[in-house]
């Protein structure tokens, strides 16, 4: 998802990793360590051979390597405006042009002035054409391997699309059966605020299932909450207060939705409705570090279970969503203490 759960090949960019970053960087000069290394070892006859032309193909290599990856860093956003076919393409005649360019330079540089051969009696066409197949090798089986990786990463993205959509199903006619059900309970005692509350669920429902991305905006899903929170007003009347402590949160953020009114009905049918007396729920938020910090917090008996069912129900629910989205990033928490349930729900601030 970061972040959206995607399926189409263009929304998940081409096959080719960027090859910009400190980690890309420092695995290629391993793997092409590795490979100066075999290829050392075919070529040498004795130990003082082997150092000596280790050095010089550990030197050809990297140099391969690292401008082969450094080409590829900057043609990225070129080349992910293509299919994978045509990348592919591309990256392979850039690769062999790397290695015939290198290769010249090596030989006219460094080893026809030696006079020194890393290849047994290979001259200067003999040197270009051995490096041309190793490289015409190395290429096809490492753009295979970023290849099978890309087709994996996909197949892993559409199975968790399939489960978030799941969950969300889930999801949504809980949603409406609990708010059919208060309505419900209004029509004969408060027609009136009955039609309000049937207003409001239409309203509600509008904003929730706008979203055609598998995203909306916080703002979007704060206003599903106060839909929400205005239909069960409707039915307890003064019992149910709210408190609203949001202001630091960057409300342009995207998220999944329906991502806190389950946990604010669970506030409501756990812990407000079973109360006699006037209850208060909590519901709060701020931005720390590349991270927001929703809590909220509801009253609740104290002879009454930490986490009753239905609270673990959604919990679980929204626990899995968030998996799916941001992996191990967002995390969702839940505690009772001193009759005050609890939930902390944090979410990275990620591009929109």
């Amino acid at each position: 998802m970061n972040q959206e759960i995607k399926t189409s090949e263009n929304s998940n960019g081409v096959f080719l990793p960027a090859f910009c970053g400190i980690r890309a960087v420092f695995t290629i000069v391993i793997v092409a360590q590795l490979l100066a290394f075999v290829l050392t070892l075919v070529a040498a006859t004795t130990e003082l051979e082997f150092w000596n032309k280790l050095a010089l193909v550990s030197l050809l290599v990297q140099w391969i390597a690292l401008s082969s990856a450094s080409l590829l860093c900057l043609l990225h956003p070129v080349l992910s405006r293509y299919n994978n076919v045509v990348v592919a393409s591309i990256s392979y005649f850039l690769l062999l042009l790397v290695t015939l360019v290198i290769s010249e330079l090596a030989y006219w540089l460094i080893l026809y002035e030696m006079e020194y051969s890393i290849y047994a009696g290979a001259g200067h066409i003999g040197f270009i054409v051995q490096n041309m197949a190793v490289s015409a090798v190395v290429s096809a089986v490492v753009l295979r391997y970023f290849y099978m990786q890309y087709q994996w990463r996909q197949q892993i993205k559409t199975e968790a699309l399939a489960r978030f959509h799941e969950l969300q199903a889930r999801i949504r006619p809980h949603f409406l059966f609990n708010s059919l059900n208060t309505i419900i309970s209004l029509i004969r005692v408060q027609p009136d605020q009955a039609e309000e509350a049937v207003q409001d669920l239409a309203d509600l429902f509008r904003v929730s299932l706008g979203d055609q991305d598998g995203r909306i905006s916080l703002a979007r899903e704060m206003e599903i909450v106060r839909h929400y929170l205005h239909i069960e007003s409707l039915r307890l009347g003064d019992r149910l207060q709210v408190e609203w402590a949001i202001d630091k949160l960057p409300m342009e953020l995207m998220v999944p939705p329906l991502l806190l009114q389950p946990l604010v009905e669970n506030a409501v049918y756990h812990g407000i409705e079973p109360m006699l007396e006037v209850g208060t729920i909590q519901i709060s938020g701020e931005q720390q570090e590349g991270m927001i910090r929703i809590v909220i917090e509801n009253p609740v008996d104290a002879s009454a279970s930490p986490v009753s069912r239905g609270h673990q129900i959604a919990i679980d629910n929204i626990k899995q969503r968030l998996m799916i989205c941001y992996g191990g990033v967002a995390r969702l928490t839940a505690e009772c203490s001193e009759g005050v349930f609890k939930v902390l729900l944090e979410i990275p601030v990620v591009d929109k």
